[in-house]
């Protein structure tokens, strides 16, 4: 029986550094990722461009070279799975985690293909696999989508895009341009001021001269087959003809699966307990890095500001050994 130094849930990029954090260290490990390398990026919208810069996204002091300021989707595939491949990196794709138990000091990982065993966990998951749900009648509907990835599908017909943040205003922009009639349902009273600078005043002037319609201080209430209900912020109900809702909402780490692994969450938002300085949780020896991190709050931790988790973990399990 082989028992890890190390198992690394969760092949984006966090993960891929703390792969290479270890394999640095001489610790032996794997990554067990249930879809492909990095795989929040192979979903992301195809002609997505990120907020940071190129060397922002850096991992393991490796140049990231962007021929834009601002690199795109398929640069970021070139650039971690290049260097999942360049550095040989110990990694099962399409294999997915479904428990984690904990005999004395080692820890048994159950997947979807076989078990494994060692003696630390880092859970690097992320949250871009499960929808934060409306929770509207009609939502379950074919024609709602909880994930965009491009304009063309709805070329001529008549789309309601829920929500304000860059995803939501990606949307509604690239499907305008490519003919279909758009509507935002915005719960908030403005555009959130997370939407990337210069995309800000795009979508503020097509909303101003009319292009995009705006329901500010709105939701949807109802999803019928051909349209959807909303209440607007004078408080009436409105019915609009629809074809497809993009329901930009946002995403949620699996929760299940962290309070199942024994770590504590709290608050509204959930956070999981861990501790700052090692990023070890309630569970010894079991340790979270990048975004899984926050909870709800997901705007708390992204690639650039988690790279460091790597270093501190790693540096912690040397220090107990």
């Amino acid at each position: 029986m082989e028992i890890l130094d190390v198992l690394i849930i969760g092949g984006g990029p966090i993960g891929l550094n703390c792969a290479l954090e270890a394999q640095e260290n001489n610790l032996s490990y794997l990554i067990i990722e249930k879809g492909t390398i990095v795989n929040s990026i192979y979903h992301y919208p195809l002609y997505m461009r990120f907020f940071s810069t190129a060397e922002k996204l850096e991992i393991a002091g490796i140049p990231f070279i962007s021929t834009a300021p601002k690199p795109g989707r398929q640069e970021a595939l070139e650039y971690y799975q290049g260097i999942t491949r360049q550095r040989n990196i110990n990694i099962n794709v399409y294999e997915k985690v479904e428990k984690i138990s904990k005999e004395k000091n080692i820890f048994e990982i159950e997947t979807s293909k076989g078990k494994y065993f060692a003696k630390n966990v880092i859970i690097s998951t992320g949250f871009y696999d499960i929808p934060n749900l409306m929770n509207t009648p009609g939502e379950n509907l074919e024609k709602v989508k909880h994930y965009y990835t491009e304009p063309y599908p709805y070329a001529k017909q008549k789309i309601v895009v829920v929500g304000s943040s860059n995803s939501s205003v990606d949307a509604a922009l690239e499907t305008y341009r490519k003919g279909a009639e758009v509507t935002m349902i915005i719960r908030h009273s403005e555009i959130s001021k997370n939407v990337k600078y210069w995309v800000k005043p795009d979508i503020e002037n097509r909303i101003e001269e009319g292009s995009i319609t705006a329901h500010f201080n709105s939701e949807i209430i109802e999803i019928k087959k051909n349209s959807i209900i909303f209440k607007d912020e004078n408080g009436e109900v409105n019915e609009i003809e629809n074809d497809f809702v993009l329901a930009m909402t946002g995403y949620l780490p699996d929760f299940d699966f962290l309070k199942n692994s024994g770590i504590d969450l709290q608050g509204d938002c959930l956070n999981p307990l861990y501790h700052p300085e090692t990023m070890e949780t309630n569970v010894k020896n079991l340790y979270l890095a990048g975004v899984v991190c926050g909870g709800k709050d997901t705007h708390l931790w992204f690639i650039e500001n988690s790279r460091i988790h790597a270093e501190m973990i790693v540096r912690d399990i040397i220090s107990k050994q």
